[in-house]
């Protein structure tokens, strides 16, 4: 073929091949860690089709079609969009703020406090302001017929509920 024949290809056709390239880094690298600008994807277009102007002006023209945001170092970004790029800043933001950590319950235990319906909220509101109880369990739930913990020590906390039963 005639390289001085062959046409620049439409933007459509390189929108489509940049957003393969993208996604090939990511799945391969974890992240896009080499495409900052059009410039980045020049010689892999130039091995396709002839090196001109109109090549590069058309691949300028095809990413900033496609709008992709880019992180922090100035890499694009191909599987999030500006809204959801924001989204997930506000929501980091947040899980430092709130000093979030993830806890692998692999190694919690179950406690289930059977109670009835018509006070469970009440009485999981004082559980969940009880200093007695603070450190005995990670998380506490409404269920149908209770309330659910999650805990590290099951034998401590049922041991601490007994306790407050008998108190009154």
């Amino acid at each position: 073929m005639d390289r001085s024949l062959s046409k620049s290809p439409s933007r459509k056709v390189l929108e489509e091949s940049i957003r393969r390239i993208l996604m090939t880094e990511t799945l391969q690298e974890g992240k896009n860690r080499h495409f900052k600008s059009a410039k980045d994807f020049m010689p892999f277009f130039e091995s396709l089709y002839p090196a001109t102007d109109a090549l590069t002006k058309q691949v300028q023209r095809a990413i900033k079609a496609m709008d992709m945001p880019r992180d922090e170092k100035g890499y694009f970004i191909i599987d999030k969009t500006r809204a959801q790029l924001e989204k997930d800043k506000e929501l980091s933001r947040m899980l430092q703020r709130t000093e979030s950590e993830v806890v692998e319950l692999s190694g919690l235990e179950v406690v289930f406090l059977k109670t009835s319906s018509s006070y469970k909220d009440y009485l999981r509101q004082l559980i969940c302001e009880s200093e007695t109880l603070k450190d005995k369990y990670i998380t506490v739930a409404d269920s149908s017929n209770g309330l659910l913990f999650l805990t590290s020590n099951k034998h401590l906390l049922q041991s601490q509920l007994k306790k407050l039963e008998e108190l009154s």
